[in-house]
């Protein structure tokens, strides 16, 4: 596959002769207004990609159904004690589609130090609402959202494949709004690769996160367990987009009928990923 389209430039280096640029230069950096860097994103495509393919082992099915341009919102299961859904359906769209990703993320991560600077030029997005709005409506992008937040790979194993609640609909009404479809993705594999056997809540309140997760990794491989995901195969299901039949930019949408659309968007992941684990003859190979 061609190699996407970068959005900036690298320049030359500057002979010491040559007058400095202006700050104002664009051609400083190639990191956009989301933080969000061409340079970043292909290194990192670069060393992620051995294990998206030989690790992973990542299948895709109905790849087609994700638009090649304009504004679309995918939404994902989510699963794995540090998910690797999330990077995974990433690369696997920048590298076989050439568009660009943008991941929507609690704005936890913003806040990391060293982290919440790498998750940006990677292409990590606070999932606010605006956010989502400006990338898919203004700027015509993919945004790939979790409508089970934290809830979802906050499961354990005995819980696998079992999807939380969609929350109050929000990401239905911000395809309402932007006027672009939403693309559900069935994820059959991360589950496996960093199962949470149990959660340690005293601690998770202590420190102030969702959740301590005690994973399988972590007992087999000790603290390298905490990086070290299990080669679980990854199949990635795309199913038909959703598209609703209203105008965008209204001030306000029902709330029976997002929550109805959430709903039936859930139910059909559901009912996708059984169908998708009945096929699945083993979890490794």
């Amino acid at each position: 596959m061609e190699p996407i389209r970068r959005q900036g430039a690298l320049v030359p280096l500057r002979r010491p002769e040559e007058p400095s640029a202006p700050l104002s230069d664009p051609r400083l950096s190639d990191v956009d207004e989301w933080g969000r860097s061409e340079h970043i994103r292909e290194l990192a495509r670069r060393l992620y990609d051995p294990i998206y393919r030989h690790w992973f082992r990542a299948e895709w099915e109905d790849l087609e159904k994700i638009p090649t341009e304009g504004g679309a919102l995918l939404v994902a299961n989510h699963a794995g004690a540090i998910p690797s859904d999330a990077p995974a359906i990433m690369h696997g769209i920048e590298t076989e589609l050439s568009r660009p990703v943008y991941g929507m993320a609690d704005h936890m991560f913003k806040g990391m130090p060293v982290v919440g600077t790498l998750w940006s030029r990677a292409g990590g997005v606070a999932a606010h609402p605006e956010n989502a709005y400006r990338l898919l409506r203004e700027q015509g992008q993919l945004a790939l959202v979790f409508p089970e937040g934290t809830k979802g790979p906050g499961k354990t194993y005995s819980e696998r494949y079992q999807l939380r609640r969609f929350g109050r609909g929000g990401f239905v009404e911000i395809a309402m709004r932007a006027g672009v479809p939403i693309v559900p993705i069935a994820v059959v594999g991360a589950e496996e690769s960093m199962p949470t056997l149990f959660k340690v809540p005293g601690l998770a309140r202590m420190l102030g996160v969702p959740y301590v997760p005690i994973t399988a990794n972590m007992l087999m491989f000790g603290p390298l367990g905490l990086l070290a995901y299990f080669p679980a195969k990854f199949r990635f299901r795309v199913l038909d987009p959703v598209r609703f039949d209203v105008p965008p930019d209204q001030e306000r949408y029902s709330k029976s009928r997002i929550m109805d659309a959430a709903e039936d968007i859930r139910v059909d992941l559901q009912e996708t990923l059984y169908d998708m684990l009945r096929q699945r003859r083993s979890v490794w190979f």
